[in-house]
């Protein structure tokens, strides 16, 4: 594989060839290219699980988890993995990784589940149940990188030093209990929660983090991991003692978007076009200012680049794909293949998540399949605009009924709340008083620097759909509220007043939005440098901030908004150094 993007230094010795292969429990939901891609990175090559019997063969097993409690016990039960997967589990002598969900199924029952039925039986290999984290407490789902407090000294974390954090995406948590205490790796900290964030008993192991989109410090637990099985030692974990008030932060994230489109040689480029004025018969090349739609780069070359300099999260936004089908969008399907081969950490995909019928062949795809058609290629998330605001509008003209056919309940029920991000792409509606707007809209205050051009106080957040091109009855927060309800887990809030202009985010939208929502919020539109990323975190509830232009141009570096936000008291990423 490629892996010229990892610079594991092996410090001149020869690399002998691994005496094992990773038998991977693949069992088709959700993004494991990813976890594939990592255990090739670290020089391992990979046998899949297809039938129960290989389970009692296998020398390692992985088991990512990707989706929901229910589906993924379905499925181990419906392929006959569940008994073969306890009766290895058993003796906890031999080499097993569960991440995320793979670490939930372990214990014995989860209450991920329809409301008013019973607790999912899980495998029952550790005492206790998964329970949800409350939304009246904290933004839910946990969604990010946070710091691990050890309870134990494992040699999957040799190459790993305490102040690294690692990448969270989860709703549910294992609670520590006095009977499943002696099984705790790691814990973690979310608003004043602690919750087990890695398990290690014998040569079993599991993490609820994701260590394949969690940089290079996800890569050293995974060769931790497998090195401690080469060298015999996995089981060797040994207990130490724990700060009774130990506290871990999640960090404030820093997201690098791309605007990726098709040029006239059906090349894939990434644009950067301002107040989304994306023309589509513009001539090629790089065009100098901030006026016109500019190329800059190969998207998969250009997402190594921000990976390397720290992105904690990277969306590739095909900013044309309402004009094309998505089926046959083969382009976006390589770049996130590509990616994924050297990029670890979490990708998003948006644009033409939606049901398509081919006109051609009249075949109709749902917008289920399109996801899974992206999930597979690599992405953790997919992102939908225009059908989040028609489903919003259908959920409010039922009554706020569900009807389970939307886009966003459909993926969501799959695959979880934490891979459907919604984007919203509203404009500003300014109006004289509170009340001179519909009452079903909410009205935000301005202040003076945000006034209107006549100098109105107050505006609304119009929703338009068709990539900004047809504004609809409905304002940005009902949006958020309504597809929160139908399962939304993330919501990527833009604002094409303020899109490619370099003069901060909307605060007031922000605000409005953020605190309309128990769902993490992405900050997008507007960032020219990096005291905009401090403002944002410092004045509004959002979780995540997102920039591409400055990035794009270099004018600002993803460190430098770091260290600006470190400086002022907001947690930011370290990234894990080569090892």
């Amino acid at each position: 594989p490629n892996n010229h993007n990892l610079h594991f230094s092996t410090k001149g010795k020869k690399k002998r060839m691994p005496s094992f292969k990773v038998s991977l429990l693949d069992y088709g939901a959700g993004n494991v290219r990813s976890v594939r891609n990592a255990i090739l990175a670290c020089g391992y090559e990979i046998e899949d699980i297809t039938e129960p019997s290989q389970i009692s063969q296998a020398k390692a097993i992985v088991f990512p988890g990707v989706g929901s409690y229910g589906s993924a016990m379905k499925v181990l039960k419906e392929k006959g993995y569940d008994e073969p997967l306890r009766e290895y589990l058993s003796g906890r002598d031999r080499p097993f990784l569960g991440i995320c969900l793979g670490m939930q199924t372990l214990f014995e029952s989860s209450d991920e589940h329809e409301m008013g039925a019973d607790a999912i039986p899980g495998l029952g290999v550790i005492p206790g149940k998964v329970i949800k984290f409350d939304e009246t407490k904290m933004a839910v789902p946990h969604i990010g990188w946070n710091g691990r407090i050890p309870h134990q000294d494992s040699p999957i974390l040799k190459y790993v030093s305490p102040e690294e954090d690692v990448y969270f995406v989860h709703s549910f948590y294992a609670p520590i209990t006095n009977e499943n205490r002696e099984w705790v790796l790691t814990s973690t900290t979310y608003s004043g929660q602690q919750f087990i964030s890695a398990v290690q008993r014998g040569s079993v192991v599991a993490t609820q983090f994701h260590p394949e989109k969690s940089g290079k410090t996800g890569l050293h637990v995974l060769k931790g991991f497998l090195e401690a099985i080469e060298n015999n030692t996995l089981n060797q974990a040994k207990k130490v003692d724990v700060e009774p008030m130990a506290q871990t932060t999640l960090t404030k994230r820093v997201v690098v978007a791309l605007d990726v489109r098709t040029n006239d040689h059906g090349d894939l480029v990434v644009t950067k076009g301002d107040q989304y004025d994306v023309r589509e018969n513009h001539k090629e090349g790089v065009v100098s200012g901030r006026g016109g739609v500019r190329n800059l780069g190969k998207p998969v070359a250009l997402a190594a680049r921000y990976y390397d300099e720290g992105a904690d999260e990277i969306a590739f936004l095909n900013i044309t794909s309402f004009r094309e089908g998505v089926i046959e969008d083969m382009p976006m399907l390589q770049v996130l293949e590509q990616a994924s081969k050297s990029i670890f950490v979490p990708l998003t995909v948006g644009g033409g998540i939606r049901s398509y019928t081919d006109p051609k062949s009249g075949q109709t795809w749902s917008a289920l399949e399109v996801a899974a058609r992206y999930f597979r290629a690599g992405a953790d998330k997919v992102s939908i605009g225009s059908d989040a605001v028609h489903a919003a509008e259908a959920l409010i003209s039922s009554g706020g009924k569900a009807t389970g056919q939307s886009s966003i309940e459909m993926i969501s029920h799959v695959y979880g709340a934490q891979a459907v991000v919604i984007s919203i792409d509203p404009k500003r509606v300014y109006v004289a008083s509170m009340n001179d707007a519909d009452k079903k809209h909410v009205v935000v205050e301005l202040d003076d620097s945000s006034s209107g051009p006549n100098g109105e106080k107050y505006c609304w957040y119009q929703c338009t759909v068709k990539g900004g091109r047809e504004a609809r009855d409905i304002c940005a927060v009902t949006v958020a509220k309504a597809c929160q309800q139908l399962g939304a887990g993330e919501i990527m809030l833009n604002c094409i007043d303020m899109d490619g202009q370099g003069q901060g985010y909307d605060l007031p939208l922000m605000k409005a939005v953020s605190s309309a929502v128990s769902i993490p919020v992405i900050a997008s539109s507007g960032a020219g440098n990096e005291a905009h990323f401090v403002q944002v975190f410092s004045e509004t509830n959002v979780q995540a901030a997102l920039a591409a232009g400055m990035f794009h141009r270099k004018e600002v570096e993803i460190e430098g908004c770091k260290v600006a936000m470190r400086t002022n008291g907001i947690a930011a990423r370290t990234a894990g150094e080569d090892k």
